[in-house]
């Protein structure tokens, strides 16, 4: 009697149950415990905490930098915008590249993940309904646009700002140097438009009271604060 294939046969079946037993061995992580490599995690709140908290908040707000849950600022800026930002980085400035293929340590899956977190958790379209907003973008500096964001920011952010821009009862400088080192000029444009709520600086809607800030008087006035900006020794002005 030929018992090869019969043994083969109860060999193969001792040890797969064998492998099974594995599975199930004091200790052993299970599917749900075993850790998952950072390129693996998609979790926005996971994702978020571990890369943007620590300079936007960890709810998005109340960090030191711009406050992410902000309706106005993300009906601003669009959501490949966003992207890129997260991916790229804004070169000058204290914002570092996210993308691993840029430097960073994150897949263009997980940075989509992260811009469609940021919107469904803090985008409201009502906080500009009925509004037409200026452009994200504003064109270069033009002839007269700082003596032209003189007069808007006397008029617009004197009261708050002190009337050089230096400080005011309230708030501090707008026009310091280091302050302005740190910042492109399409932050400063943001900030006019988005304002920044965390700090009580209210929208491009509300600095003149009932009257909006018309896109030029917002690129003339981000002219003038930029016209402030001193040169960064070692820094490659481009």
């Amino acid at each position: 009697m030929n018992s090869g294939p019969a043994l083969r046969a109860a060999t193969l079946a001792i040890i797969v149950c064998l492998g099974a037993a594995c599975d199930f061995l004091p200790g052993r992580p299970t599917a749900a415990t075993r850790e998952v490599l950072p390129s693996q995690v998609m979790a926005f709140d996971v994702l978020y905490q571990r890369n943007c908290a620590g300079c936007h908040g960890a709810n998005g707000r109340l960090g030191a930098a711009r406050p992410l849950n902000d309706p106005v600022y993300l009906a601003l800026v669009s959501a490949d915008r966003l992207r890129t930002i997260v991916g790229e980085g804004v070169p000058g400035t204290s914002m570092p590249a996210f993308r691993a293929s840029a430097g960073g340590d994150l897949t263009d899956p997980q940075i989509d993940a992260l811009v469609k977190g940021m919107l469904a958790h803090w985008a409201r379209p009502e906080a500009v309904a009925g509004a037409t907003l200026p452009p994200y973008e504003g064109p270069r500096e033009s002839g007269g646009a700082r003596e032209r964001g003189a007069a808007v920011f006397a008029s617009a952010c004197a009261r708050c700002h002190g009337p050089q821009g230096r400080g005011g009862p309230t708030v501090g400088s707008i026009v310091d140097p280091p302050y302005l080192a740190l910042v492109s000029d399409q932050s400063l444009r943001t900030m006019v438009i988005a304002g920044r709520p965390d700090l009580g600086k209210p929208d491009w809607r509300e600095d003149i009271p009932g009257r909006p800030l018309t896109p030029q008087q917002i690129s003339d006035l981000v002219a003038w604060l930029a016209g402030h900006r001193q040169p960064v020794p070692g820094r490659r002005e481009g």
